[in-house]
């Protein structure tokens, strides 16, 4: 009875503390693990919470630091880097989170009513360019960041959870706020561009289905026309990036030609609340595809090169299949 208990208790957080091991983490997959820690730290420790602090609150600090924890102990899980078939272009550079993973819009919830501290709207704390950000602060800024500008607790409940004074939880926000800065200015795509459409709008669907249509044609000449002039393209956990119109061309041309004809199958979901597909080819895995937008260009893209169906799967709750009518 004890445990139905506890599981109804915290049955309400499961999703809001997966999503925050994942800003921290960077990973879906390190997030469950985490996740699943988590509960079971909470399970164990029930008998000792004494509720000075909400139960979200408290279940928040175990996960701030089970995250923390993964990360010393067991630093990055850097995947191995994939080896192409074919002979690629040089990149442009080297992309530094190849353990950067996409997020299914399916498993997002909004984060329950951030308090004014909250720096940033729902939409923005989940994009890519975003999360990518975060890991490349170190984690205890990383941490405060999160939980003071996406979740907005204030500097007095932020502090207890790190186990820190104020005093230092607030230099550490401070420099985190600085670093986030300048971390995504540098970094590829900066977050969906301000005059972006709107999420699932007519005008966001034309450009998705455009892009659909000329990739798995591999019409290489009709998709550079959809790209702004500094488009981006990076295929994590590979860590080569190709920056500019003719970059992207050149790398696609030679996956073209390596394709030799087959074509992949694109099925339309979400990740970090932005447009994206399921890509497989010849019925194997081959991906999944998350666009950056920016007006009707697209700014960016990200080939997650994920070759397990079963983490492809987990956006197959959300597909629609480019047959379906609202994408003809």
């Amino acid at each position: 009875m004890a445990e139905i208990a506890f599981e109804a208790q915290v049955a309400a957080y499961r999703r809001e503390l997966l999503l925050h091991c994942y800003r921290l983490l960077g990973s879906l997959t390190d997030a469950e693990d985490v996740l699943q820690e988590t509960l079971l730290a909470a399970w164990r420790g029930l008998d000792g919470f004494e509720g000075r602090a909400s139960l979200r609150s408290w279940l928040y600090r175990i996960a701030t630091n089970r995250c923390l924890n993964a990360l010393r102990d067991r630093g990055r899980r850097v995947p191995p880097e994939p080896k192409p078939p074919f002979q690629p272009p040089p990149p442009s550079r080297h992309g530094d989170v190849p353990w950067l993973q996409p997020y299914p819009d399916t498993l997002l919830v909004p984060d329950a009513e951030p308090g004014p501290e909250a720096r940033y709207t729902a939409r923005e704390a989940v994009e890519l360019a975003f999360v990518a950000a975060l890991q490349r602060l170190p984690p205890r800024q990383a941490a405060v960041l999160v939980l003071c500008d996406v979740l907005g607790y204030p500097l007095g409940e932020a502090a207890p959870m790190l186990g820190a004074t104020p005093t230092a939880v607030k230099g550490l926000l401070q420099r985190a706020r600085a670093s986030l800065v300048r971390h995504r200015a540098e970094s590829s795509g900066g977050g969906q561009h301000a005059d972006a459409p709107e999420p699932e709008s007519a005008q966001e669907r034309d450009l998705v289905r455009r892009f659909a249509d000329a990739f798995t044609a591999d019409d290489i000449d009709t998709l550079v026309t959809l790209l702004t002039d500094d488009a981006w393209l990076a295929m994590p956990p590979a860590p080569h990036e190709y920056h500019g119109v003719a970059a992207i061309a050149s790398f696609l041309r030679a996956s073209a030609a390596w394709s030799a004809g087959r074509r992949p199958l694109l099925d339309p979901t979400r990740a970090n609340g932005q447009p994206a597909f399921t890509c497989r080819l010849a019925g194997e895995p081959a991906g999944v595809i998350v666009l950056t937008l920016a007006g009707d260009r697209v700014r960016g893209i990200t080939r997650f090169l994920i070759l397990d169906d079963g983490f492809l799967r987990r956006f197959d709750r959300d597909v629609r299949r480019l047959s379906n009518p609202q994408w003809n």
